[in-house]
């Protein structure tokens, strides 16, 4: 299959803040989809794409968006086929800047498969899986089993700062192909309710 005609996938980094563990986990997941193979790989960093507290006048779903950046963030999600969202578990739930970014639209998210990894201690971001599933259901998103879960985050983690490493065991790896495969095989079945 060539590259224009696999589906495409975007490994989003939730995390924000400075000093933050998933850009090197997201990376992670991004160069471990694209040698999965099965997808058009795209990364999408939180952080890059910047999007202020919600701060439309319409409410998303009549998609009269007024902002620049609301309207790329459209583009940006309206292109994907599946997602992998890259958590941390703050306060027993996800972070405010991915709830803030979903928040954003309706109908771009909608009839997508999701893949979920998260990060954190000793419970691994599983709180935060759990807090985000009803949200992603709400949205029309098709959330997967087949997450991944990175208990004590630091332990799998060289270098500082944003350059760190994320270098994963065989259970990891493991649960990222079971992730992958899971929506390569419902990524085309979702696309046909679009």
């Amino acid at each position: 299959m060539s590259e224009p005609d696999k589906p495409v996938l975007h490994v989003i980094a939730g995390s924000t803040r400075p000093g933050r563990a998933g850009i090197a986990v997201a990376r992670w997941v991004a160069e471990y989809a694209e040698k999965h193979d099965a997808f058009a790989v795209e990364l999408i960093d939180l952080a890059e794409v910047a999007l202020p507290l919600f701060d439309e006048p319409h409410h998303p779903r009549l998609r009269r968006y007024t902002h620049e950046h609301t309207k790329r963030w459209s583009a940006t999600v309206e292109r994907a086929d599946a997602f992998v969202f890259v958590v941390p578990e703050y306060n027993h739930s996800f972070n405010a800047a991915t709830k803030n970014a979903l928040d954003y639209l309706v109908h771009e998210w909608a009839h997508k498969p999701v893949g979920l990894v998260s990060y954190g201690g000793v419970a691994g971001g599983t709180r935060a899986v759990q807090a985000l599933k009803p949200i992603l259901s709400q949205l029309k998103m098709t959330p997967l089993p087949e997450s991944v879960i990175i208990p004590f985050i630091a332990s799998f983690l060289e270098g500082d700062g944003e350059n760190r490493r994320f270098t994963p065991n065989a259970e990891i790896e493991d649960g990222a192909t079971a992730m992958l495969d899971a929506l390569a095989r419902t990524a085309p079945v979702l696309r046909q309710l679009r």
